[in-house]
């Protein structure tokens, strides 16, 4: 008989959410298998297992990783208590089962990557895995080179020290902004911090790959050798 696969791992394939948020949905009994709640951590599932969260079952599902153009004006989420627009209004509806790894806030634009594979979501949000995410940042005023190196050296913020891996001017109110472990709303706290608005924010690159020329609210599937590089770190 084989042995199966782990819950979470098994959940995860099914689109639930990361290895990790399977974990806590077994650990407060929202699983059932076979018609029986299971709290075990160590739990394996067999093929011929009917599993349930919630009360609804779930099968394992065809691994897809889309790459997605969120425009400005849009939140990362499914249902939004102010009824503002979410970016599942841009999608069809065969991918609403995805989730967002990691978010942009609603003043922000460019690269999200959408995907039903949990291990994948969370090796990209990990901080052991400094995956290098890469920002086009437009100021209200110029930027003082002073400034610039202490964004480097790191802020000191309410939420604590914040700092970026690597910063480049563009122009006078513009620059490029590097980060490998990222807060949230890392990019306009510092600049508050340090008295500057955000006028613009567009994220370009997710570890070596890149937005390229896709175009505001539009998307793409990603081929086995661009998930690759989300991952790459050179």
């Amino acid at each position: 008989m084989s042995e199966g696969v782990r819950l979470n791992k098994y959940l995860a394939s099914c689109g639930v959410g990361s290895r990790r948020a399977c974990d806590d949905l077994i650990a407060t009994g929202r699983i059932e298998i076979n018609g029986s709640p299971v709290v075990k951590l160590a739990t394996r599932v067999n093929e011929s297992d009917s599993v349930r969260v919630d009360g609804k079952r779930v099968f394992p599902k065809e691994e897809i990783v889309v790459i997605f153009h969120k425009p400005r004006g849009y939140v990362c989420t499914r249902n939004d208590e102010l009824g503002r627009k979410t970016i599942y209004d841009l999608l069809p509806v065969s991918m609403h089962n995805l989730h967002h790894v990691g978010r942009l806030d609603a003043d922000s634009e460019g690269m999200l990557i959408m995907t039903n594979d949990g291990d994948l979501s969370q090796k990209l949000m990990h901080p052991s895995k400094s995956v290098e995410k890469e920002y086009l940042v437009t100021s209200n005023q110029a930027f003082e080179n002073a400034h610039l190196d202490q964004f480097l050296a790191g802020v000191f913020t309410e939420e604590g020290k914040l700092k970026a891996k690597n910063i480049e001017r563009i122009s006078a109110r513009r620059i490029k902004v590097i980060l490998d472990h990222g807060a949230k709303r890392q990019i306009r706290v510092m600049f508050d911090t340090l008295g500057y608005t955000v006028t613009k924010l567009l994220r370009v690159r997710i570890g070596q790959l890149w937005l390229g020329d896709l175009e505001p609210s539009r998307w793409a599937i990603l081929t086995k050798k661009e998930i690759d590089l989300l991952l790459s770190t050179k």
